[in-house]
């Protein structure tokens, strides 16, 4: 295979991820963020190296507002 061919390949299959990552944060955010979970928590465990755990953090969702019973509408007494 041409070395050229191999790296518009290359190219286009990253154009084609970054895509389905856009839309999979736009259409599909729950599933996305199970997605995440479940990539970035065999990344966090113990007696994984720092790097690997820092790759981890990067990809782990940010936690969500609220408690377990609030809904976060602010109107606590």
């Amino acid at each position: 295979m041409d070395a050229g061919l191999l790296a518009q390949y290359l190219i286009v299959a990253l154009v084609v991820l970054a895509s389905v990552a856009i839309v999979m944060r736009s259409q599909l955010p729950a599933t996305t963020r199970k997605l995440r979970v479940a990539i970035a928590l065999p990344l966090l465990r113990e007696g994984r190296a720092g790097w690997v755990k820092s790759i981890g953090r990067f990809i782990a969702p940010a936690p969500k507002a609220g408690g377990g019973g609030c809904g976060g509408c602010d109107s606590c007494d």
